[in-house]
Order: structure tokens, then sequence, then C-alpha cells
């Protein structure tokens, strides 16, 4: 039971790094000190998708399925859970690379806006 439900709450902590990674520019534009903590999430997240890395959250999720009794998935959290809610079909390393450059577009694009309003002279 423990690990079941530790394995659920590596899910919900999963989800949550990863609307991080994708809209952690937002919470900057709002306080800038969260960049420090947006950052290093961004590269570590387009390191994990375009290098086909994988990510340590996965490999902690399975041990704490298999420890519970359920099986461990193939694959990483994004095939596994995400994946099928938007695309019934596999994943892809060129579909990844694509994913991964519009993280970096939109994160870029949300950068670009923030300096531009924090370097805008007050007045």
């Amino acid at each position: 039971m423990l690990y079941r439900l530790a394995a659920d709450s590596l899910v919900l902590l999963h989800l949550a790094f990863i609307l991080l990674v994708l809209f952690g520019g937002l919470l900057v534009l709002r306080w800038r000190p969260a960049l420090l903590l947006h950052l290093p999430a961004l590269a570590w997240g387009l390191a994990v998708e375009c290098l086909q890395l994988g990510c340590p959250l996965t490999r902690w999720e399975n041990r704490m399925r298999e420890a519970a009794g359920d099986a461990g998935y193939e694959g990483g959290f994004v095939e596994h859970y995400v994946w099928p809610l938007i695309y019934p079909t596999g994943l892809t390393p060129q579909i990844q690379l694509l994913m991964g450059g519009f993280v970096l577009l939109l994160n870029l694009g949300i950068y670009s806006y923030a300096a531009r309003r924090w370097h805008r002279p007050s007045g």
C-alpha cells in the first residue's frame, strides 16, 4: 500500500515537474527569482527530451510499483502517461526533438518578453 502511494506520488511530482518545465517561464514573469528554479529544470527537461536520457523519477516510480507487487512499465513517464492521451501511437526520437524544440521556443519567447519588460524604463 505505501509503495503504491509512493509511486502515485511520484507520478504527481513528475507531472508537476513537466508543467514547471513547460510553463515555469510564466512564473518568472510574476516572480523573477523563480528563474533560479526554472532554468535548471528547463535544461534538464530539454536534455531528457532531446537526448533521450532516462529520467530518474520514472526509474523510482517503477521500483515503487514493483515493490508494491505491480509491474513497472517500459519507456518513460511521457510515453506511459501523457503520450497516450495525446496520440495513441509510439513516440519517436524525431517527435521528441520536435517536442523539445517547441518547449525551447515557448520558453525563449516568454524569456524574451520578460527581458523586455525588465529593461523597460519605469516612468
